[in-house]
């Protein structure tokens, strides 16, 4: 993979933008200003966007057809400084005529080997509860279902920051 680059501008007040290496710019505010999202939640849309990018290429691989898929990243900052993550919770919601096995499975190959971003995240004080909900269409006019189950727990990594 290699080395990874980014450049922040700042633009006044808290106002940033990052441009990233394959030549991306993003915004960066805090509350006051409101101009973009803040750092701590980019943490979150990066797992979200990781995982979730994991998880269509296996479920493709698996010749699973999903007729929409969404992530729902939540995340608990502690109070004391640094207000690191200390708890995570990423819910994929998954649409279709789907595996239940196939799913599970392709979140659990994310959350254990494929997606850099929360492993990183969870080799820190983070537990990352990796979960499901499936919602499935009624076949021959039976009603449709849903199922939500935990998959994997991933993280923390003891004693990284001390209270």
């Amino acid at each position: 993979m290699g080395e990874k680059r980014v450049s922040l501008r700042h633009e006044g007040g808290l106002r940033f933008v990052a441009r990233t290496g394959s030549g991306h710019d993003v915004v960066i505010d805090n509350v006051a200003g409101d101009t973009g999202p803040r750092p701590t939640e980019l943490v979150l849309a990066a797992i979200a966007g990781c995982t979730a990018m994991d998880v269509v290429e296996i479920m493709a691989k698996k010749r699973q057809v999903v007729d929409r898929y969404t992530v729902e990243v939540t995340g608990i900052q502690r109070e004391k400084t640094p207000n690191v993550y200390t708890d995570i919770t990423v819910v994929h919601v998954v649409e279709g005529a789907v595996e239940t096995e196939a799913v599970r499975r392709s979140i659990e190959l994310s959350a254990t080997r494929y997606c850099t971003v929360s492993a990183q995240i969870a080799a820190g004080p983070a537990r990352i509860s990796h979960r499901y909900t499936i919602k499935r269409p009624g076949a021959d006019g039976a009603l449709p279902s849903e199922e939500s189950a935990e998959v994997i727990v991933t993280g923390p990594l003891k004693n990284v920051l001390a209270d």
